[in-house]
């Protein structure tokens, strides 16, 4: 009986800790199939010559992403998260590859910016999706980034 009682005030303390990682598995899995869907846009964009919109699903980046063909309209590609991450930034309307793999705004000039994974508690790892003007896009996980997450 005193083992039974052992376990289950084990359980009891480790169900919070295995939650908070379980969470921020998914959003290192979130970022990291965004940052595979941004490099995928840019290489069909440059394969294609033709230019492709990584945009976000109806409610933000939150809940997922889709690809698509920016001169047609035709989808290339969806992803929908299973669970709501947030995702914040300044790219909230999408990114535009040219034919060139040039991220581009609306008006047509070079575009950079970012997106940030937000962690689910304090202590929980940030990471950032980083876009340079010249298309290329990478992951940083580390702090020295100004963080982007704060307030609700």
């Amino acid at each position: 009986m005193l083992a039974l009682a052992l376990v289950a005030v084990l359980a009891q303390l480790a169900t919070p800790s295995y939650t908070a990682l379980s969470q921020d598995l998914q959003r290192a899995a979130a970022a990291q199939q965004l940052l595979q869907a941004l490099r995928s846009a840019r290489s069909q964009a440059l394969l294609q010559q033709q230019a492709v919109r990584v945009e976000p699903l109806e409610a933000g980046w939150g809940l997922g992403w889709r690809v698509v063909d920016a001169d047609s309209g035709l989808l290339l590609a969806e992803q929908r998260l299973p669970q709501r991450v947030r995702i914040v930034g300044n790219l909230a309307d999408g990114v535009r590859f040219s034919a060139q793999g040039v991220p581009l705004r609306g008006s047509g000039g070079f575009h950079g910016g970012s997106l940030q994974i937000c962690p689910h508690a304090e202590g929980g790892q940030p990471r950032q999706i980083v876009l340079a003007p010249s298309g290329r896009v990478r992951l940083r996980t580390d702090m020295a980034v100004e963080p982007l997450c704060a307030g609700p």
